[in-house]
C-alpha cells in the first residue's frame, strides 16, 4: 500500500503536455463517464450556485475552467446557467494543445464556450480576468507551493470566486478506483493514473495549508461524495 499520510509527487501519464493521439479521446470519455456516475460534477454546479447566490443577473459574467479537459464541465454549467437566466461567456484552459483542440472538436459552437491552449503561469494566462474560476480534478496535479502561488495570483485576477473540485486522498478512494478502472477501462492512462491521482491529492489539512499560505481566508470546505472536496472561495 502507497504512503497516503502526504501527497505523492509521482507524474502522471497525463502531465506529458504532448501526449496525443486516440488515447487522449478515449481517455477524456472515461473521465467523463466516471465524473458522472461518481456524482463529481455536482460538486462543481453546486459550487457556482454558491458563489452565484444573491448576484445579480443584470451582467454577463466570465467564468474560466482550468484543466478543461472534454469541456464537459463547462457544458454542464452552460446548462445550468442557461437554466438559471445567466448570461455568461465561458473560457476552458488546458496546457495541452491536444485537449485543447479535442474539446473545440466535441462542443456545439452554439454554447458559446472557447477553448485556449494556455500555461495558467502564463504571463498571457495572468492577464486574463474572470468573475470566477472552476478546476475539477486539476490541482493535484501541482505541487502545494505552486498551488499556494497560483491562488495568490488568482486573486487579482477573479472578482467574485474560485471552486476546488479534487479528490480527498483516502485508501478506500485509492483501492476503489484501482479496482474498477483495472476491471473496465480501455484506457492505459486511466489505468495508471486514477489511482495516483488519488495518492496525489489532498486531506483537508493539505487544503487549509496551501489556503493559508496563499493568504486566502474566506472560503469553505466541503466532503462530498464520491472521495470530494468542495472548496469554494470568496474574494
Amino acid at each position: 500500500m502507497p504512503d497516503l499520510s502526504i501527497r505523492s509527487n509521482e507524474s502522471e501519464v497525463m502531465d506529458d503536455l504532448q501526449s496525443s493521439g486516440e488515447i487522449i479521446g478515449v481517455t477524456l470519455r472515461e473521465l467523463e463517464t466516471i465524473n458522472l456516475l461518481l456524482g463529481g460534477n455536482y460538486v462543481t454546479i453546486d459550487g457556482v450556485r454558491k458563489l452565484l447566490k444573491k448576484r445579480s443577473r443584470a451582467q454577463e459574467i466570465v467564468i474560466g475552467d482550468v484543466g478543461c479537459g472534454s469541456g464537459d464541465i463547462l457544458k454542464l454549467i452552460r446548462k445550468w446557467l442557461n437554466r438559471n437566466g445567466w448570461k455568461a461567456r465561458l473560457m476552458g484552459f488546458d496546457a495541452n494543445e491536444n485537449i485543447a483542440q479535442y474539446a473545440t472538436a466535441h462542443t456545439d459552437p452554439n454554447d458559446g464556450i472557447t477553448y485556449h491552449a494556455v500555461d495558467i503561469f502564463s504571463e498571457e494566462f495572468k492577464n486574463l480576468r474572470f468573475d470566477i474560476v472552476t478546476g475539477t480534478l486539476f490541482f493535484h496535479h501541482f505541487k502545494d507551493d505552486q498551488l499556494a502561488k497560483f491562488f495568490r495570483q488568482l486573486k487579482s485576477q477573479v472578482r467574485i470566486g474560485i471552486i476546488i473540485n479534487d479528490i480527498h486522498r483516502h485508501w478506500f478512494a485509492y483501492y476503489s478506483i484501482k479496482w474498477l478502472t483495472r476491471a473496465f477501462s480501455k484506457s492505459s492512462m486511466v489505468i495508471n493514473d486514477a489511482p495516483l491521482s488519488v495518492a496525489r491529492a489532498f486531506k483537508k489539512n493539505d487544503l487549509i495549508n496551501i489556503l493559508s499560505q496563499a493568504g486566502i481566508a474566506n472560503y469553505t470546505i466541503r466532503w462530498m461524495w464520491a472521495f470530494r472536496w468542495q472548496v469554494v472561495i470568496h474574494i
